[in-house]
């Protein structure tokens, strides 16, 4: 068994998405080492994950902001935010 902790699957979504940690921490200003301690995106930054890497904040930290809202409510705040 590996001694490496398993990232949730919205921190390894925003790794992928970016390319890879160093990528992803360069995006935010951080060193790699910093995101690489990360075991869930901190809630401090969360938005500005989502802003770099376009995954969703539900799917970064769905103990703060739910699950999946689904494509209804998607699209009625994405109308709200091009207003």
């Amino acid at each position: 068994m590996s001694s490496r902790k398993a990232r949730p699957d919205g921190l390894s979504d925003a790794i992928r998405s970016a390319g890879n940690i160093s990528e992803l921490a360069r995006r935010l200003g951080l060193t790699n080492q910093a995101v690489g301690k990360w075991r869930r995106v901190p809630a401090e930054r969360v938005l500005e994950v989502e802003r770099v890497t376009g995954v969703p904040r539900y799917r970064l930290r769905p103990d703060i902001y739910g699950d999946d809202p689904g494509p209804f409510r998607r699209r009625r705040v994405s109308e709200r935010l091009a207003a």
